[in-house]
């Protein structure tokens, strides 16, 4: 397995590794539909079960959402050898890790395999409630943007390096 396939393949399980863990103890400490203020009513814990996406947008398409989100795990794994540099490694890493934290709930939660729940329990002023495998795809979609436009400085660090 070649050195980008491990990092992403690493990155992916130790994000789907907590997030689940996180999961499992926010559905043994929170009650669903019951806020527990962090920081006032800005901050809070909410344990919902979202069977669509973002939003709980196409709650009757989780079919489709559990498709998606496989199809984007193996096409990670797949890709990772092409992969230009660390910070598209990243990126891709965070986006498939979190896809693989949600995936599992889709496959494995109530109400049954392929159309599971995800467990969301973040609930941040009146955006919508998320968990820590969807920030990582919203991260991981950024710094892979953000690598898509911005140049990798390997001219600069070999410089650097050639002067030591």
């Amino acid at each position: 397995m070649n050195r980008q396939r491990r990092r992403v393949a690493a990155t992916m399980a130790l994000i789907a590794v907590v997030d689940q863990a996180v999961k499992q103890l926010m559905l043994s400490w929170l009650e669903p539909g019951v806020p527990m203020p962090v920081i006032g009513d800005w901050f809070r814990f909410y344990l919902l079960f979202n069977s669509g996406a973002a939003f709980s947008m196409g709650e009757n398409l989780t079919w489709l959402f559990t498709t998606i989100q496989l199809a984007f795990v193996v096409g990670a794994l797949i890709v990772a050898p092409k992969l230009a540099g660390r910070w598209e490694v990243l990126g891709v890493a965070l986006i498939a890790g979190g896809a693989l934290g949600n995936v599992i709930d889709r496959l494995f939660r109530a109400p049954g395999f392929f159309f599971g729940h995800v467990v969301d329990y973040i609930s941040v002023g009146s955006f919508a409630v998320f968990n820590i495998a969807d920030a990582c795809i919203t991260v991981g979609v950024a710094v892979l943007l953000a690598a898509m436009f911005l140049p990798e400085r390997t001219e600069h660090t070999e410089h650097t390096e050639a002067g030591r």
